[in-house]
Order: structure tokens, then sequence, then C-alpha cells
């Protein structure tokens, strides 16, 4: 008769009740009305004070001047690259202003602008993450990678990339979630997950024989963000899967927990 591999070590009792799993559930379905709600961004304005600015067509020094702005006009900041500025005219004319032209001009009120440093208000104000994390996964060491993308300040989406190695099977699995950020203003700041996915197991023992598996799963999750410097966070986060059987029986579903640590970079 033939064996089938044994799957990953039975995890113990849920630490995420089916009560917490509602409330989580609740609170990203608040965040995602709150982030429809979400208005739009709140620009500066800034007035030039020097006899001109040079508008360039990318971010670089490199790239050519195409309008010289003069004293008196306005420009709108949209966003930043490191010392580039993306401006916008009263003309709607878009183009890429330095840092050092910036710091020439005038605010609304006639006093000099002030240009904050690459720092946390970078962070705050950011869109899109990527990163890698590694830890435990049911007893399996598990590496990911995750990328992500911030539609308002309390709610992100996010794509993540799992390869878990045990001791008798290996796992790759690819997973949607959305975060909640209850806090996003904090340096260190709670985050709540909400996701699915499928996951693909392969056994690997070889005196045994058992079939390849594909498993669809849900999970939530809770983790932390602490912002650490220039461009880089730290993260630490644990989620709670739940893994659907392919059978009606629901007893067959299988419940595994991972805990896992890493770095993110935001742009």
């Amino acid at each position: 008769m033939a064996r089938h591999a044994p799957a990953l070590p039975r995890p113990h009792p849920s630490l995420i009740s089916n009560d917490m799993r509602i409330t989580l559930l609740i609170l990203i379905s608040q965040c995602w009305l709150s982030g429809l709600a979400y208005g739009a961004e709140q620009y500066r304005v800034v007035q030039i004070a020097d006899p001109y600015i040079e508008l360039h067509t990318g971010a670089g020094s490199g790239y050519p001047v195409f309008l010289v702005v003069e004293r008196g006009a306005t420009i709108t900041l949209l966003k930043r690259k490191t010392d580039w500025f993306k401006v916008r005219t009263s003309k709607e004319q878009e183009g890429w202003v330095n840092l050092r032209q910036l710091e020439l001009t005038l605010t609304p009120s006639g006093e000099k602008t002030h240009i904050e440093a690459i720092a946390i208000a970078d962070y705050r104000r950011h869109r899109w993450e990527m990163g890698v994390s590694g830890g435990d996964y049911s007893g399996a060491r598990a590496i990911s990678l995750f990328g992500g993308y911030r539609f308002a300040e309390h709610l992100s989406g996010e794509l993540t990339l799992t390869q878990a190695l045990g001791d008798y099977s290996s796992s790759v699995s690819v997973k949607a979630a959305l975060l909640a950020h209850p806090f996003p203003a904090w340096r260190i700041a709670p985050f709540f997950a909400l996701g699915t996915g499928v996951a693909r197991t392969q056994p690997r023992a070889t005196l045994v024989q058992s079939a390849d598996r594909t498993d669809q799963f849900a999970n939530v999750g809770i983790g932390a963000q602490a912002y650490l410097s220039r461009r880089f966070v730290l993260r630490v986060e644990y989620n709670d899967y739940l893994v659907f059987s392919a059978s009606n029986d629901h007893d067959a579903n299988e419940e595994i927990h991972e805990w896992k640590a890493g770095f993110a970079i935001f742009f």
C-alpha cells in the first residue's frame, strides 16, 4: 500500500479566535471606507523669489531644461525623488526642479520655504513598498518577498511570494492581502492584514509516494513596522492561515501559523 508523505507539523490551537477574525474584517472594511472618503492630497504652493527657476523634463541635472518660470509666479509641489521635486505651474505645465532652487522660493505668507530632509515625513507619505522577510512557517524555514501599494492613509494592498522548506515537504505560496494601518503617523506603527491565496506543496521524502497538492487558503495577520532611517523599515508580523481541503470534509482543513521579520524599502 502506498504511503503518503507527512504534512508539516500540526499546529497548536489558533492564537487568533473567530471573534478576532471578524473584528479584523470590520477594521479593514472601515479603513477601506475611510480610504474612499480620503480627499485629494494637499499639495504645497510656493512663490518664486529668485529671478527664475528652471524646469527639467526629468528628476536629474542630465535631463534638458524645457521651461523657465520667472519671479512672482507660483508653482505647486507634487512629489519628490531625493533632491528633485515634480512641480506644476499655474498654466498646468509639469516639470522637475532641484532642491537648491526650491529653497529660494517663498510660502504664501512670504516666509522662506523650508524643505524637509528625506526622513519620517517621506515615510508617512510613501506609496510603494517592497522587501524581504524570513521566519518560521509551522516548523518549516520560510523566506518571503513582498511588494505593496498604499491606496490611502489607512489602507494598503500587498502581494507576497513565500517559499517554505520543511523536513518532509516544501511549498510555494502566493498571497494577496489588504492591510489596515490605524496609526499611520506613528514611527512604530501596528497593522492588521486580511488575505487569500494559493499554496503548492511538494513532498520531499524519497521513500514514500505522495502527490503534489495545490490548496487555497485564507489568512488574518497582525504586525508592526518601524521606520529606521532614510528609506528603510523594519517589519515583524504573525499570520494565521486556514488551508482549505479539496474535499467537503471541514475537519480536513489545516491551520498553519507563521512568524517572520524582515526589512523593506519605500518610495
